[in-house]
């Protein structure tokens, strides 16, 4: 009988490590003979997986599914074994990505306590702003805002969170405080640099949705440079109430427009890869975030 999970172990590795001889280094195994390996799969299969270039392996649409659903079938491999050998204790390593301000300032100060309540488990947190591809930066977990966009992802809510524009009591001192969101247009707006220069709003007398253009002097890609940029007084903010709760609650920052946000709160998501059989690890850290911080 052919060995489908070695099969299945090799062609996920070429495609995490992203080469042929990367992933032979770590399998073990000569290039040429991954190669072959992944090309007995397609052969098996009649279909092309990867995409091979001199520089980069690159899934075909059939490659990225076969991926997610051996990454699923391999995990549950693992943990039966793990089970067997240590319990049923979730163990493993764990990739998860979040926000920035969102993760810094809700997700971080939880870590210590689910590490401990979970020893088996190794944490990997990335805290970006930036869109990513779950399975080009080989992810477990995404902690996100929105829309899900990709239908072969699921997603749980952990948390909500409303929206608010913030300045510095200085700032404001200094250019007054806006009453209403066409008078923006006389303010330093700092931005995210991948966000369209709109902020959204809506009419307290109307419910209708007011998209307010917006410039400013300083854009960046990371909610904690904004928010130390807007405690320096350099302008006003649109973010997440959770990032800034602790300077909203000191008053190093002060909310302006609070009529006009938004009624109903930003939804968190937990985004993960579909299959039907979630691995322990991440189950359990998705249970944890949606016990502590109070949705689901």
């Amino acid at each position: 009988m052919d060995n489908r999970f070695g099969e299945m172990e090799t062609f996920v590795r070429a495609v995490t490590e992203g080469s042929f001889s990367a992933a032979g280094r770590a399998l073990g195994m000569t290039p040429s003979a991954v190669s072959r390996v992944v090309s007995r799969l397609e052969d098996r299969l009649q279909t092309r997986l990867l995409v091979r270039s001199t520089r980069a392996l690159t899934p075909t649409p059939e490659g990225e599914a076969y991926v997610a659903e051996a990454r699923g079938i391999l995990d549950r491999l693992a943990e039966m074994e793990a089970r067997l050998a240590q319990g049923a204790a979730p163990s493993g390593l764990l990739r998860v990505s979040a926000t920035v301000g969102f993760g810094a300032q809700a997700v971080l100060p939880l870590v210590p306590r689910f590490l401990a309540a979970h020893p088996g488990i190794e944490l990997d947190l990335t805290l970006t702003d930036g869109v990513i591809d779950l399975w080009q930066e080989r992810v477990d977990l995404a902690i996100r805002s929105g829309a899900l966009r990709d239908s072969a992802l699921k997603a749980r809510r952990v948390a909500r969170m409303r929206r608010v524009v913030v300045a510095s009591p200085d700032y404001l001192a200094l250019r007054g405080v806006p009453r209403v969101p066409g008078e923006l247009t006389t303010h330093d707006c700092l931005r995210y640099n991948f966000r369209p220069g709109d902020w959204p709003f809506r009419d307290p007398a109307t419910g209708a949705r007011v998209l307010q253009p917006v410039r400013g002097p300083f854009s960046a890609s990371d909610g904690t440079i904004l928010r130390q940029v807007c405690l320096a007084g350099a302008g006003l903010m649109w973010t997440g109430d959770a990032v800034v709760a602790a300077d909203l609650a000191t008053g190093r920052l002060v909310e302006v427009l609070a009529d006009w946000q938004p009624s109903e709160p930003e939804e968190i998501h937990a985004v993960f890869a579909g299959h039907p059989h979630l691995a322990s690890r991440i189950r359990t850290f998705v249970d944890f975030l949606v016990a502590e911080l109070g949705d689901g």
